[in-house]
């Protein structure tokens, strides 16, 4: 599983006009699944992503954890993280999880995070979504769980 994390102080989904999910402070995760992952990966990173300490404190130092500035989630599933451009100019996508596999996997995450006692809003599984975002800082980090 690989996750980009971006901290947001705002970020929205929309998908056919209508928003599915935003949040104010918080993280957007753009979440990937290839073939063998297992709800074993997902509890790690939900984990390693309710745990990371990317939020300043009074010295302006990463010390805070997203439950400590009282931050939320935006979810979305991008299979295209999984996406191969060694060969040729169009990317292959066959390390990505097929949809009735990542789907589950993927709510199952959502789940995973919000037993971490986290908000969690999200996008909508193999739609096209249009997502917004300001990135604070910028930071932006991966997290892998092989």
């Amino acid at each position: 599983m690989r996750v980009i994390l971006q901290r947001s102080g705002y970020a929205s989904v929309k998908v056919d006009g209508e928003t599915t999910g935003s949040i104010d402070k918080g993280y957007v995760l753009l979440v990937g699944v290839t073939h063998d992952d297992t709800e074993k990966d997902a509890d790690y990173i939900a984990k390693k992503v309710s745990g990371l300490r990317l939020w300043e404190d009074d010295d302006g130092k990463m010390n805070k954890a997203i439950d400590e500035v009282g931050g939320t989630i935006l979810s979305v599933s991008q299979f295209t993280l999984y996406g191969d451009v060694k060969k040729g100019r169009r990317p292959s996508f066959i390390e990505a999880a097929r949809p009735e596999q990542a789907e589950p996997l993927w709510n199952y995450f959502n789940e995973a995070l919000r037993s971490q006692g986290l908000h969690v809003e999200t996008g909508i599984f193999g739609a096209m979504m249009d997502v917004q975002l300001t990135n604070d800082g910028p930071v932006t980090i991966i997290v892998e769980s092989k």
